[in-house]
């Protein structure tokens, strides 16, 4: 009896054994979530069930996949077709998503343009990912996905919001529902979150003259809007409206080809943001640099950053040269950055080593009878001339008045622009202390485009920081620099272009490391100077300009012609 049960248990074990190795239970992990899973910036719904459509053309055509047989991938496809309704099987075995485009969506009316804000970080509010990040219409919150288990699908139930776009493909969808939206009323939100311009458009936009209206009613100039100041970016905001004066560099970025082969997060940001600023389109009249700001805290390795003050000189230099990095494809190729403020000096260095004393036959050197050394002493000195190329050109301004008037009040002094100009007329001697102690000579040999001057009005020692209040008298048109510095002579059939005219100048307000940054810009369409700081945006008159405590200036070559995009 113990034998019979005994045998009889050993079959069973065999028979469930047996059936265990013939029919596997279906793997779950492979379709578990089919919309969830985001690996890449493309559309995961979509390459999700591309991959699914393969597996199902192999269980048709016959093929066993990597199990002996195709048992498991077809109840694999069993249990997805119970799950997901929109997934059919075509006639030549393809499996693949239908997605239901419709032109009519109840949900329409529900687009709350008021709230949208495109100027911000792409993540996810509740995973902060940024992968397949959808913007919510109604609310204007980003969430990831748009499957059954996705953070858009839920939020789609808990609040009732049912329009979603798809921040990258730029395509509205209806959720829960799952079906895209095409609807013309919906072109203005992706000018909004992608702004383009046609190169008819670029060429034409110093000619426009007309305001544009936001949303909320107020009007704004396109190019001329204000620029959130996120926290002590006011350093930021006065360089990105100078630069947005520089034509040809303006033409270059507000068309995406031309800077498509950089991998540079900073260039795409940069070019983000010039063509929010020059979009007619905006919802609102101003502009948050945040996303641009994120990526020179990560370039710049948190240099320049949110919350700390920083010096615009400073942050246009490492700029320009930064972007000129990941702009040019080789090292003999140039950047737009070089073609519009690259100029060339010559540098004449003498510098003198240290004295040698000359001593007797056997070495000691003559001492007289008051105990000082007779030696002769031999100064050698050397002089080398370079040439080196620069971006900026920096001015030394005098140091202020030590005493005050007779009225007991402090004169702030002033000092045409064309006298400490002559630092670079070839003639003027420069001292300089660091790396070593050295006479400097400077001559202008060749003149950019468009020529960056700073006044050095910051200086530093042991212990704190001086700000020079003197003004530079400066002329606001008509720049000629052939009169004050000597230039070289024209190529053949070539005129001599050295007469510029002020496009943007950059003010600094208050004492060293306090204080705030304001920007004076020209808008050429009208020939009118505006004043800006952060979100304000006034107009002024040029007499004013030429009253500020000029820190950094951008002059414009006359007769520039406009650069070919």
């Amino acid at each position: 009896m113990v034998e019979n049960s005994s045998s009889k248990r050993q079959k069973i074990v065999e028979q469930s054994s047996g059936s265990a190795s013939a029919s596997p239970p279906p793997s779950t992990v492979a379709f578990e979530n089919p919309l969830l899973p985001l690996a890449s910036y493309e559309d995961d719904d979509d390459e999700e069930d591309d991959k699914r459509g393969g597996n199902l053309n192999r269980v048709l055509s016959g093929g066993t996949g990597s199990e002996p047989n195709g048992n498991t991938h077809k109840e694999e496809y069993d249990e997805e077709e119970d799950d997901d309704d929109t997934l059919m099987v075509g006639t030549r075995g393809k499996r693949s998503r239908a997605v239901e485009v419709r032109r009519d969506c109840p949900y329409l009316d529900t687009v709350n343009r008021q709230v949208l804000d495109f100027d911000f970080e792409r993540f996810c509010s509740v995973s902060l990912s940024n992968l397949n990040v959808y913007a919510c219409l109604v609310c204007g919150k980003y969430y990831q996905g748009r499957g059954q288990k996705s953070h858009a699908y839920t939020h789609s139930l808990e609040a009732g919001h049912h329009v979603y776009i798809n921040l990258r493909t730029e395509k509205v969808y209806c959720l829960p529902d799952g079906y895209e939206i095409v609807d013309p009323s919906l072109d203005d939100i992706r000018h909004v979150l992608n702004p383009r311009f046609t190169r008819e458009q670029v060429l034409h936009l110093d000619k426009n003259k007309q305001w544009s209206r936001a949303l909320d009613g107020s009007d704004y100039l396109p190019g001329m809007v204000g620029l959130n100041n996120i926290k002590e970016t006011d350093f930021v905001n006065v360089t990105i409206q100078s630069l947005m004066r520089v034509t040809p560099l303006r033409n270059f970025f507000l068309i995406p080809e031309n800077y498509q082969h950089s991998k540079s997060p900073l260039v795409h940001r940069f070019g983000e943001l010039t063509r929010k600023i020059w979009h007619a389109r905006n919802f609102k009249g101003q502009v948050s640099p945040h996303e641009f700001l994120q990526a020179v805290m990560k370039a710049s390795k948190k240099r320049f950053r949110i919350g700390a003050q920083s010096d615009p000189v400073e942050f246009m230099s490492w700029l320009l040269n930064t972007l000129h990095a990941d702009l040019k494809g080789s090292k003999k190729s140039g950047s737009i950055i070089h073609q519009c403020f690259q100029g060339e000096l010559e540098v004449v260095k003498e510098s003198h080593s240290k004295p040698i004393v000359e001593k007797k036959v056997d070495g000691d050197a003559v001492i007289n009878g008051n105990g000082v050394d007779t030696g002769s002493e031999v100064h050698s000195s050397f002089t080398e001339s370079t040439r080196m190329p620069f971006l900026m050109l920096g001015l030394d301004l005098p140091p202020p008045p030590l005493f005050k008037d007779v009225m007991e009040k402090n004169i702030i002094p002033q000092v045409p622009l064309f006298n400490i100009l002559k630092k670079f007329d070839g003639e003027t001697v420069t001292e300089v202390v660091r790396p070593r102690m050295a006479r400097m000579k400077y001559r202008v040999t060749k003149l950019p485009p468009y020529l960056i001057l700073h006044m050095r009005r910051f200086t530093k020692n042991n212990f704190f920081v001086e700000k020079n209040p003197t003004l530079v008298n400066f002329p606001v048109k008509n720049l000629e620099l052939k009169d004050y510095i000597p230039l070289p002579a024209p190529k053949q059939n070539e005129r001599l272009r050295s007469k510029y005219d002020l496009i943007a100048n950059i003010v600094h307000d208050g004492k060293p490391g306090e204080g705030s940054y304001r920007v004076f810009v020209q808008r050429k369409s009208e020939e009118l100077w505006y004043e800006m700081q952060d979100l304000h945006v006034t107009e002024t008159l040029p007499q004013m300009v030429a009253l500020s405590e000029a820190y950094m200036q951008i002059y414009e070559q006359q007769q520039q012609q406009q650069q070919q995009i």
